[in-house]
C-alpha cells in the first residue's frame, strides 16, 4: 500500500525484500538527512525563515495528500522532525510509515489511543 502513495512530499518506496522474519524496505536516498539533524545537530544546515516556511508547507501538503487527496487515506501518527527527510533542495519528504493507519471511511481521524513517540 505504501508504494501506491505517489506525492512529491512523501519518500518513494522503490522496493522491498522479505527473507524469513526479516523485512528490508528500499527508499529513495535523500542527501540532507532529517529535519531533526538540520535543526538540532552541531554541524547543522543553516535554515533561513523562507526555507523553514517552505518545509512546513511541504509537510502540510504531504499530510493533506495522505488524509484527503490520495485514493487510500492514511493517518501517519508519528510526525516529528526525525521522520521528515530533506532532499538536495531542502524540500521535505515524510517518511517512516511504521505507525501509519489506513483510514476507514466511517471512522474519524481523531484518536485518543497513544501511538508513536
Amino acid at each position: 500500500m505504501i508504494s501506491a502513495l505517489q506525492n512529491p512530499y512523501l519518500v518513494k518506496l522503490y522496493g522491498f525484500c522479505v527473507e524469513g522474519d526479516h523485512l528490508l524496505l528500499i527508499y529513495e536516498y535523500l542527501e540532507n538527512n532529517s529535519l531533526a539533524r538540520a535543526l538540532f545537530e552541531e554541524h547543522q544546515i543553516k535554515l533561513d525563515w523562507s526555507t523553514r516556511q517552505k518545509i512546513c508547507v511541504g509537510i502540510a501538503r504531504g499530510l493533506a495528500y495522505l488524509h484527503e487527496e490520495s485514493r487510500l487515506k492514511f493517518v501517519h501518527r508519528d510526525i516529528k522532525a526525525t521522520n521528515v527527510l530533506l532532499d538536495t533542495n531542502l524540500d521535505p519528504k515524510i517518511s517512516d510509515f511504521g505507525l501509519a493507519k489506513l483510514d476507514e471511511e466511517d471512522n474519524t481521524h481523531i484518536s485518543t489511543r497513544i501511538a508513536g513517540t
